[in-house]
């Protein structure tokens, strides 16, 4: 079971039908697990992007390479801005670079509601790999992995303070697992 995913899904039971941007590869127990909730699913496979190789997200040009965060962004549906009850981002944070962490959070607050919340898992210093896991729900309060990577983590791990600095209209919320992970959910 998963604590922060408890406290998630009780501050959204008066919601019949929350709106979800799902980051990540969609799996069919997400799927199912929101449907069954009754949620309207929206897909942005950011996780799948940042993960090939072929360095489409990368300005090379400049002799200090530039990550192209619009063009990663350019990747989620179409959702009106204060329309999303929950954004699932899994570890997307952890496989950015630092400059764009900020622009993609701020998209992330922009399309929820207020009292909205963006879920995610941020991996603590020690964990040096699993950057290709695919995260999903069993159920409304349990996560599962699968397809657990070896790949390594492409940059540092985000302290508690900077995931603060980055949700400054907000409030944090930090649940540790057994696993070496923090589920993070940020509060709109």
């Amino acid at each position: 079971m998963s604590g922060s995913l408890d406290w998630l899904w009780a501050r959204l039971q008066e919601n019949p039908n929350p709106h979800v941007l799902d980051c990540g590869p969609i799996r069919s127990p997400t799927v199912a697990v929101l449907a069954e909730r009754g949620c309207r699913l929206y897909v942005g496979d950011l996780l799948s992007l940042v993960w090939r190789a072929d360095g489409m997200l990368w300005d090379r040009t400049p002799e200090i390479p530039l990550f192209r965060t619009e063009r990663l962004l350019s990747e989620l549906p179409a959702i009106r801005p204060g329309s999303l009850s929950v954004a699932l981002c899994w570890q997307l944070l952890d496989l950015l670079p630092c400059e764009a962490r900020t622009e993609v959070v701020r998209r992330m607050l922009l399309y929820l509601k207020p009292g909205g919340v963006l879920f995610l898992i941020l991996r603590e210093p020690h964990l040096t790999k699993g950057a290709d896991t695919v995260w999903c729900l069993e159920t409304l309060t349990k996560l599962a992995a699968r397809a657990v990577g070896e790949k390594p983590f492409p940059y540092p791990p985000l302290s508690n303070r900077e995931m603060q600095q980055l949700i400054p209209a907000g409030s944090t919320k930090t649940v540790l697992t057994r696993t070496g992970l923090r589920e993070v959910l940020a509060v709109k």
